[in-house]
């Protein structure tokens, strides 16, 4: 898929790129987006809920009332679970909601969620943006200019330039994002994808299709091991 590059000001800069299909033009996998994006919103949890239980409820430990021949149910202390103000049975605790999934169902994840974006063609790619300062009135007239005020986009930069991030932070339904760390969640929240020309080298980094590196050959445990396997390919 080709993409004709813009300038900040909507006009045309006669040059094209083309998507690497690899990522842009894949069969996307819906279970892994939502494994990944589950992950993603797990790991966003503080997960600092906390209820008292019986033992750290404030309140005595005597027992209110004999066992039997008070034609009431048998009870413990004021602390009890059954009573008013007393412990909470099993209630909830601090802990971690994060959880693991592996490096290529995520990346499958960022590759789906991109190749719906380019077959909806709410993809964009723009020359790279320069700020010598933050600048946001900048970054609006640029949204205006490609007529997307109002739409919820997800400006990717090839390099960190903290002047964009700066000039970009207090526009509504604006988010920048280096272009190797967008997640498949911003991708998703995202109406339309802005690319800058070296986002693309960021993109291919990461997500590109490319032959993975041969693993090199593991070293024999032993020099017993190394005769073995030497005997073994003659």
């Amino acid at each position: 898929m080709k993409l004709k590059v813009l300038q900040k000001d909507g006009k045309e800069t006669g040059r094209s790129v083309t998507l690497d299909t690899t990522v842009f033009g894949i069969e996307p996998n819906d279970h892994s987006i939502w494994l990944d994006v589950r992950r993603i919103q797990a790991a966003a949890r503080q997960g600092t809920h906390k209820a008292k239980e019986r033992s750290e409820v404030a309140g005595s430990t005597r027992k209110l009332y004999r066992q039997k021949g008070t034609g009431h149910a048998r009870s413990g202390d004021i602390k009890s679970p059954l009573r008013r103000s007393g412990g909470t049975i099993f209630g909830p605790r601090p802990r971690d909601y994060s959880f693991k999934v592996n490096r290529k169902t995520s990346q499958l994840a960022r590759r789906s969620a991109l190749s719906y974006k380019a077959t909806a063609g709410a993809i964009q790619v723009i020359e790279n943006l320069q700020m010598d300062a933050p600048d946001t009135r900048a970054l609006v007239d640029m949204l205006n200019a490609l007529g997307l005020a109002g739409t919820k986009v997800l400006l990717l930069t090839g390099d960190v330039n903290l002047n964009v991030y700066r000039s970009g932070r207090n526009v509504p339904k604006l988010q920048v994002i280096n272009a190797d760390a967008a997640s498949t969640l911003d991708v998703l929240n995202a109406q339309v994808l802005l690319l800058c020309e070296g986002a693309l080298d960021g993109i291919g980094r990461v997500l590109g299709g490319g032959e993975p590196a041969a693993k090199p050959a593991r070293k024999p445990a032993s020099k017993k091991a190394a005769k073995a396997t030497t005997e073994a390919a003659e």
